[in-house]
């Protein structure tokens, strides 16, 4: 592929002048701003050949540029190599913003290009606003990657399926009534659903389109008056089709959407997540449109699991932690006979094991399966070139999910493959306790999680120790493992923490270059308590896994926090127990017993 990038880029500059553009944007987003594109939609990858799973190309009529972040450090300069693209190191003091670089290049009256279609409408308003102080204009309709990628992949075409109500909760009807009631309290007409998990959440059907995310590529329109699925109508089987019209939802395909929007009534006023839509939509919108900001409607019920969701997310833990503590047994079984497992291959063991379970579908991320000083990056995942083997010297780091039809799993754990030393037990302890205390949390009603992130960091800070990551995001039920719009996390959310919302808790710490460590449960948001002094929530672990008592040092836990620990692991294997072999079984006693 890289002899293959400066011709792509010379193309590129050709097409740029006939544009009368001077810079072009290509960023790693697909029209529905999603974690994962699909492959028809990696323009960055194909103009670049950078495979990162983040990073933006910017190029200029002399210049090209890749920003990305500290885990493609070295990936990107081996991938860049030769192909007249610079890398640009984001976060290092030296490196220039996409934006400075753009004001730095550019004079006045030129113009920067982009896709629309692959760039949110909030980050086009501010880079405008931006490059308006020098005069500069931005072109967001100007999609010339399209004509040169000749070879390029069709959009995925994969059937959507249904999500039974035994298995959402709710009926689609249902949840369309509530998106209009929202929308009526907003005071808008109709929204569109871009993000593809809020679309399968509103339709209850889900799909394969997409990398670890059960979704099928679509919009959707929502108002009193209509409900149109816009969707590659081939993909949708003839039952689903049924279904979704006897709920009141219209199929169009999903080309129509732009043409749809453009002939809306005048002065519709359109409620829009500006975040999660596409600056193409808002460019379809009559000029008298009246454009709402705010979150999603579907994306706030959708974070509110309901109690048929809430139960399917403790049947699939129950899988999860079948499977994992098969992986763990087998694992340390392997390394005790002296079999060779590598990152890779212990990945694969986890998720062969997964599939298994019932109602399993596909993992929910790539495994992150790190031994040693590969533990400290923190989203480091294996590939060939990086894969090292699993030895009795260091910790083993393995973060991991799955999605099961009945809901959304997220874990990681770390263990000793060796005798720890005793910094490694400090460190894991530390990191364990902040596991705990937001686990153990009581809270009242109204509460943000920039306010309850404290509890996951005190004891590392404590000791003069911090990560830069979030302490939590949401969950999908089926659904997008990373889901908003709550997080738990050192920087403000305006988004209030309410019963029913399910979340990671991943405390950790890193040492570069050693190791890393992160004990990560699931946890539910319940309903506690009212008194005089108002109404209050806890925090309920749902994750079910043994956490290596040989890393934890018991002097360093408070009474209640050991109280914790010992109930958690008795949890585990009473709830585990009756699914594993007799060897299994007696091998979780042990990893449970009391300390």
């Amino acid at each position: 592929m890289k002899t293959q990038i400066p011709e792509r880029l010379s193309a590129l500059r050709e097409a740029m002048k006939k544009q009368n553009i001077s810079a072009y944007i290509i960023p790693t987003t697909d029209p529905h701003m999603s974690e994962y594109p699909a492959a028809c939609w990696k323009y960055r990858e194909w103009i670049s050949g950078f495979t990162g799973s983040a990073g933006t190309v910017v190029v200029t009529l002399e210049k090209a540029g890749l920003w990305t972040d500290s885990r493609y450090f070295l990936q990107a300069e081996a991938q860049l190599e030769g192909s007249g693209i610079d890398l640009y190191r984001l976060k290092l003091p030296d490196t220039p913003s996409i934006t400075d670089f753009l004001l730095s290049e550019l004079k006045s009256k030129e113009t920067v290009g982009l896709n629309g279609a692959t760039y949110s409408a909030a980050d086009a308003k501010n880079l405008k606003h931006s490059l308006a102080r020098n005069g500069i204009e931005l072109n967001t309709d100007c999609a010339l990657l399209d004509e040169l990628w000749k070879d390029r992949p069709a959009l995925p075409g994969a059937p959507i399926f249904d999500l039974p109500v035994e298995l959402s909760g709710r009926s689609t009807e249902d949840k369309l009534n509530d998106i209009n009631l929202r929308l009526h309290q907003a005071g808008a007409d109709c929204t569109v659903l871009s993000a593809l998990d809020e679309v399968a959440w509103t339709c209850n059907i889900r799909g394969t389109d997409v990398a670890y995310n059960p979704v099928g590529v679509a919009y959707m329109f929502v108002s009193n008056d209509e409900n149109v699925l816009f969707i590659d109508p081939k993909k949708v089987p003839v039952e689903v089709g049924e279904r979704l019209k006897k709920e009141g939802v219209v199929l169009a395909d999903y080309s129509c959407l732009t043409t749809y929007l453009s002939r809306l009534p005048e002065h519709t006023r359109v409620y829009l997540d500006t975040a999660l839509t596409n600056v193409a939509i808002c460019n379809a919108l009559p000029q008298s449109a009246q454009i709402i900001e705010g979150i999603s409607p579907a994306n706030t019920l959708k974070s509110i699991k309901n109690e048929t969701e809430r139960k399917g997310y403790r049947n699939a833990v129950v899988k999860d932690g079948v499977a994992l503590t098969k992986f763990y047994y087998w694992l340390e079984k392997q390394m005790a006979a002296g079999e060779k497992v590598t990152e890779l291959s212990a990945s694969h063991k986890l998720t062969a094991l997964r599939a298994e379970q019932p109602l399993y579908v596909m993992d929910s991320f790539a495994s992150i399966s790190s031994y040693g000083a590969h533990g400290a990056v923190v989203h480091y995942s294996p590939t060939p070139e990086t894969d090292v083997e699993l030895k009795p010297e260091s910790l083993y780091l393995l973060d991991s999910g799955a999605q099961y039809l009945d809901g959304t799993t997220d874990i990681t754990r770390t263990i000793a493959l060796g005798e720890p030393t005793e910094q490694m037990k400090k460190d894991f302890t530390r990191a364990l306790k902040g596991t705990i205390s937001l686990g153990k949390c009581k809270f009242p009603v109204g509460m943000r999680g920039s306010q309850l992130d404290i509890l996951a960091r005190k004891a590392l800070w404590d000791a003069g120790i911090n990560y830069l990551h979030g302490t939590g995001h949401g969950i999908g039920h089926c659904l997008n493992v990373h889901e908003g719009p709550q997080s738990i996390r050192m920087e403000e959310n305006p988004v209030v923490l309410e019963a029913g919302m399910v979340m990671s808790d991943e405390p950790a710490m890193y040492r570069a270059g050693q190791y890393g460590i992160r004990t990560e449960n699931m946890i539910e948001i319940c309903e506690d308590s009212e008194t005089e002094f108002g109404k209050f929530l806890r925090m309920e672990t749902l994750t079910l896994c043994y956490i290596d008592t040989r890393l934890v040092i018991v002097s360093m836990l408070s009474a209640r926090e050991h109280a914790w620990l010992n109930k958690y692991h008795q949890t585990v294997y009473e709830k585990l127990s009756p699914y594993l072999t007799d060897d299994e079984r007696a091998w979780l006693k042990e990893k449970t017993a009391e300390i």
